[in-house]
């Protein structure tokens, strides 16, 4: 026979509420949702933002006049980079050239990849001082600075 244990107990009678979840502000936005709410007839609240999503100036005078996007990228951007001259680059061909090697041999030697050289060589490459100075030793020219 089972023992019952001994002491004071009493029931719990405190009563449990189950509710639903709240719902989440994406379901509320959903035309589905929306429109069974005002079928069943539910309070629905509408509030226009002003201005919103949309990037015109600001149209009152107390405020600071706005600067188009344009304006902004040219202020803030850096100006276009120096490319190599057309007096560097025709004297790597012609001294690469004159050592007969082609463009994958001279990048080869100065641990560059093809692509670089033929950069430097059609004046699309950013010169670089130490790219440059490999070119030097390796062609046996001088290219950086001006020659005496």
């Amino acid at each position: 026979m089972p023992v019952r244990p001994t002491g004071n107990f009493t029931q719990d009678w405190d009563p449990v509420v189950l509710s639903r979840r709240k719902p989440k502000s994406a379901d509320l936005k959903d035309p589905k949702v929306v429109n069974n709410a005002i079928r069943s007839g539910a309070e629905i609240e509408t509030v226009k933002k002003f201005d919103a999503g949309s990037n015109k100036k600001g149209s009152s005078a107390a405020s600071q006049p706005a600067m188009n996007a344009r304006k902004l990228d040219e202020q803030t951007e850096p100006a276009a980079l120096d490319r190599v001259s057309a007096d560097l680059r025709l004297a790597i061909q012609k001294a690469r050239l004159d050592k007969k090697m082609s463009q994958a041999e001279l990048a080869k030697q100065i641990n560059e990849r093809a692509q670089v050289v033929q950069e430097y060589e059609s004046g699309k490459a950013v010169p670089n001082q130490a790219l440059l100075g490999k070119m030097e030793r390796v062609l046996g020219v001088k290219l950086r600075g001006k020659s005496k």
